[in-house]
Formats: C-alpha cells, sequence, structure tokens
C-alpha cells in the first residue's frame, strides 16, 4: 500500500502561483510513476502531468503545457505540481495519484490521495 497526501491548494487571483505537494509513505518502492490530476465541478477528472520517479522524465496535457511543472524530490518521497499563470478554468480539485506505470490514463494508477482544492478568482 502507499499512502498519498497533498497539500498547498488554496484561494488565487488569476495570474498567480501556487505549489502544490504530495508526500508518498508506504511501500513507495512499488511506484514508478507519480502523476496529477484535476476535476473541476461538473467535469470528469482529467490527467494533468506526469513524472517517472527514478527517471525525472515528464508529460503534461496540453492545457497546462508551459505554465505547470511537475518535479520530485526523492529524498523526501514528494511530487510537487508547481503552477503559474493560473487561469479561472484551472479551478478544481487536484489528485495526487502513484502507480507501477506512467500515462495519462487514470486506470494506470492504484493509488490516491484525498486530493486539494484549488480556486482561481478572475
Amino acid at each position: 500500500q502507499v499512502q498519498l497526501v497533498e497539500s498547498g491548494g488554496g484561494l488565487v487571483q488569476a495570474g498567480g502561483s501556487l505549489r502544490l505537494s504530495c508526500t508518498a509513505s508506504g511501500r513507495t518502492s512499488s511506484s514508478v510513476a507519480m502523476a496529477w490530476f484535476r476535476r473541476a465541478p461538473g467535469k470528469e477528472r482529467e490527467f494533468v502531468a506526469w513524472i517517472i520517479w527514478s527517471l525525472g522524465r515528464t508529460q503534461y496535457s496540453d492545457s497546462v503545457k508551459g505554465r505547470f511543472t511537475i518535479s520530485r524530490d526523492t529524498a523526501k518521497n514528494t511530487v510537487y505540481l508547481h503552477m503559474n499563470s493560473l487561469r479561472p478554468e484551472d479551478t478544481a480539485v487536484y489528485y495526487c495519484a502513484a502507480g507501477t506505470w506512467y500515462g495519462s490514463e487514470d486506470r494506470r494508477y492504484a493509488y490516491w490521495g484525498q486530493g486539494t482544492q484549488v480556486t482561481v478568482s478572475s
């Protein structure tokens, strides 16, 4: 089992920045990749970014590319999502996920955090 705890959400004005954190505990050695997803009100959960834990290789959705950066600190078992130039349409609950493979499909990730709310005001 892997436990994931997110933090760092909040309210920010459009154009502002936030950094989300996700700390993993438990059998973290079984996780190859970690990812961020989000669910906006009335919408389905969507992929934001993933990172391969050992290599640091990353991929982003088109909607956040160039504005968000995913990174990890292996010593702290923590993955970050640095969000810049935030827009009202970025408002969502952001979820951290961990899995034994990587990809943009949420079915690839077996472990999920509880989510953290990000609200961007216009």
